[in-house]
């Protein structure tokens, strides 16, 4: 039964989360990209998918605002850096890793 348990933590742990829930610090890949709900969420992500926010791309979470809910300041690919707006990078999945900054 235990075993059973820590697979399934295990698989929690893998799943992609909202960019927005990393910390500072935070080194991850983008796993997928949200599906528009809307005309404005198709737009923001095209732009994003030019920008380079592409699934397989690291990011490092740099600086964020006070409370969570305003602008996230990341490393992509550990060559540029980009500032989001929270339903932006809400709007990116990601998979946290372990290591080095990107």
């Amino acid at each position: 039964m235990e075993s059973a348990r820590s697979a399934v933590a295990d698989d929690a742990a893998t799943l992609p989360v909202s960019l927005l829930a990393l910390p500072v610090g935070a080194r991850a890949v983008i796993e997928r990209l949200q599906r528009p709900a809307d005309a404005d969420d198709r737009e923001v992500l095209l732009r994003l998918i030019e920008l380079g926010f592409l699934p397989g791309e690291t990011v490092r979470i740099v600086a964020k605002a006070h409370g969570g809910q305003g602008p996230v300041a990341l490393r992509l690919g550990g060559q540029s850096t980009f500032a989001l707006r929270a339903r932006e990078a809400a709007l990116i999945g990601v998979r946290h890793v372990e290591g080095p900054g990107a």
